[in-house]
């Protein structure tokens, strides 16, 4: 298998070129319940077309858009093994942003996906296991996509003292806590109103937007936080570095990026013990790289905050821990476990299926075609 690499995304703002990989940009339409959203289904001739001279060794479909039906049809098209990564709980979020009756014609979609995959990629255990138990596709299908995270870009070293007082609305030296990622109403961020009540010495940053940012502004209102919005780049890294816990209220996340981030960025994390990240901080490293309480348990959560709010030390300890565990997790070991393990064994499904759709003709063939015997002696 090559090295080269395609890239085929939505077409907003796209380059022609990312760290060497060619990108092909597919017209999109917002999504109607999530406007920032944009689907494409990627499917026009010019993509079939710049995919088919392309001439890839497998396709990964690894969104949880409309764009993985498209990527499915092209590789059933080109007869190319196709991979797909779960890592978006769609059935979890339909009940918050459209209607309950869905979750079951879901459940079909996403076992006719992936059971026309060859691979299923998922980013913990516990979504393996849902998976699983539903019966979304053969279990030997579904393998664990190592975590990974930028050890460089997200680093202790941004920490930015214009950033605490942005962050702080002009309060530096008052203890933060800080939330990154998307605003949406399954994140369970409302919960931390009530940990927020409870300690009023600190201040709270949620750098990120979404669909329920409003109603969270309106929430916290006369409280101390600051809302950023999306921050990109070094300002990101440093939104990070320059606060002092994380936390982490989310139920529904397959992974948790963000906690990845985080611990990377020399940050203690308090996390709900819910969806993947126990995988990030097993039992056996809870108090040592990090904390997880009870899911919506104030006094729980409130039990693994405060210690590190009134002890610097504590959080100083912490943080180096979780940051020594990132660089355990850096993206080269995890790309490397998928390229060289997980797209072979994809691969080898792929091959096995296609003998075995083939034997039943390659049968009828034998059946039909006449055998000629070679003559010998006796038979003159």
């Amino acid at each position: 298998m090559g090295d080269e690499v395609m890239v085929v995304t939505t077409h907003e703002g796209v380059p022609q070129e990312f760290y060497g990989a060619k990108v092909i940009g597919s017209l999109s339409f917002p999504f109607p319940w999530y406007q920032k959203v944009p689907l494409s289904l990627a499917l026009s001739p010019r993509i079939i077309n710049e995919v088919k001279h392309f001439k890839p060794d497998i396709i990964h479909a690894s969104s949880p858009g409309i764009m993985v039906f498209g990527a499915l049809a092209i590789a059933k098209m080109l007869c190319v093994p196709i991979v797909m990564s779960y890592h978006t709980h769609v059935p979890v979020y339909i009940p918050k942003y459209t209607f309950s009756w869905l979750v079951k014609p879901m459940w079909l979609v996403i076992k006719f996906l992936h059971r026309a995959a060859d691979l299923t990629l998922v980013p913990s255990a516990a979504i393996a296991k849902d998976l699983r138990q539903a019966r979304v596709t053969a279990a030997n299908k579904i393998r664990l996509w190592n975590k990974g995270v930028d050890s460089e870009s997200f680093h202790p070293r941004f920490r930015s003292h214009e950033m605490r007082v942005r962050l702080t609305n002009g309060e530096p030296d008052r203890p933060l806590i800080v939330h990154v990622g998307r605003i949406g109403v399954e994140k369970s961020l409302d919960f931390l109103k009530g940990v927020m009540e409870k300690i009023p010495e600190a201040r709270i940053a949620f750098i990120g937007d979404g669909p329920y940012r409003k109603d969270l502004e309106k929430l916290f209102e006369g409280m101390p936080v600051v809302f950023t919005g999306m921050l990109q780049g070094e300002e990101l890294s440093q939104a990070y570095a320059s606060g002092d816990i994380f936390v982490m209220p989310s139920e529904s996340e397959t992974l948790g990026f963000v906690v990845l981030e985080a611990m990377s960025s020399g940050l203690p994390v308090v996390a709900a013990r819910a969806g993947g990240i126990p995988d990030i901080i097993p039992e056996e490293q809870e108090g040592k790289t990090g904390y997880l309480y009870t899911p919506g348990d104030v006094d729980d959560c409130l039990n693994k905050l405060v210690p590190l709010l009134h002890d610097a030390k504590l959080r100083e300890t912490i943080g180096q821990a979780a940051r020594m565990e990132m660089e355990k997790f850096d993206w080269r070991a995890a790309t490397k476990v998928i390229r060289n393990q997980q797209y072979n064994a994809a691969i080898w499904f792929w091959r096995k299926k296609r003998t075995q759709l083939l034997k039943p003709l390659q049968w009828m063939v034998k059946l039909l075609t006449p055998t000629h015997r070679k003559l010998a002696a006796g038979d003159l």
